[in-house]
């Protein structure tokens, strides 16, 4: 893994620059919004959705300076979504990326902003650069991650789970709730890293979809894993929340034991959805390895 690390560990660095460059600069009115947008987003969390966005755009031989901005836009919707999930009406945590959450180190109107201008910044980097030589194309790549991120996908599995506190799901109920809550965005990740590229067929492209859905689904059950076994240091959040606040997890439907059972085979076959591309899908490969054996 040793490649993969230097690999990564060299877009992380890069990626932080560019994120850098992106958001507002503090010294612009309105300064506390803008700070509290740059405290949200930088110096933290694993960039797994970027990774992704830039291994899938490796595969089909994009422009890397059109894979920083569909990155820097699923990162921002991302970043967004964890300042609103962490809100007080919402999960209501104080620890997020190993330090207070946007609320708390502002306050709660600023972080409903932050969320707001985040989510608003993420559309127009994918309207104002030109992220791929079709303008259709293009077109589409705003409406996947408007779909990734609304009712139907990220915010509307927010609400399945909201709904879900002391109820009994069932696996399945369970896997529907985080393929939306969860698994849209790593889903668009890998497609918009895509569709800066060279075109890809019908049936590549539907098999890079199963890809993004057995890791977004191994993503979350991993995630469980970790809030049972692992501490509140490790994690940079606070360890065991969901079963603090009577929530649904892997682990309480199957135990540990299945449910590493079940990230196991959800790897196995996210792996063979990949096993037409070859040696260009290197990276999409190392990386759900790294999101089946992280620690964190």
């Amino acid at each position: 893994m040793s490649d993969f690390q230097s690999w990564a560990s060299a877009h992380q660095l890069r990626f932080e620059d560019v994120l850098k460059n992106l958001l507002p600069q503090p010294e612009l009115a309105p300064r506390r919004l803008h700070s509290a947008m740059r405290y949200s987003v930088l110096e933290g969390g694993k960039r797994v959705r970027p990774l992704l966005s830039f291994a899938a755009g490796e595969l089909a031989g994009a422009d890397l300076q059109r894979v920083d901005l569909v990155a820097a836009a699923v990162e921002m919707i991302h970043a967004y979504s964890l300042v609103h999930d962490d809100m007080p009406c919402m999960d209501d945590d104080v620890l997020r990326r190993g330090k207070p959450t946007c609320h708390v180190e502002y306050d709660e109107a600023t972080a409903l902003l932050v969320g707001d201008s985040l989510q608003s910044l993420a559309f127009q980097l994918l309207s104002e650069h030109t992220l791929s030589d079709d303008p259709l194309i293009q077109l589409q790549m705003v409406k996947l991650l408007a779909v990734a991120s609304g009712s139907r996908g990220m915010a509307g599995g927010q609400a399945f789970d909201l709904d879900s506190v002391g109820k009994q799901l069932s696996v399945p109920e369970l896997e529907f709730m985080h393929i939306h809550k969860t698994g849209a965005l790593i889903r668009a990740a890998i497609l918009l890293g895509v569709h800066c590229g060279n075109r890809l067929d019908t049936a590549q492209i539907a098999k890079l979809d199963h890809f993004g859905k057995c890791v977004g689904l191994a993503f979350q059950v991993v995630d469980d894993v970790l809030d049972a076994e692992a501490d509140t240091a490790t994690l940079g959040k606070t360890a065991g929340k969901d079963a603090d606040n009577d929530k649904p997890t892997y682990v309480t439907l199957l135990g540990v034991t299945q449910a590493k059972k079940m990230s196991a085979d959800l790897h196995a076959e996210a792996m063979d959805s990949l096993s037409t591309f070859g040696a260009g899908a290197l990276r999409l490969r190392e990386l759900a390895d790294f999101i089946i054996i992280r620690k964190y």
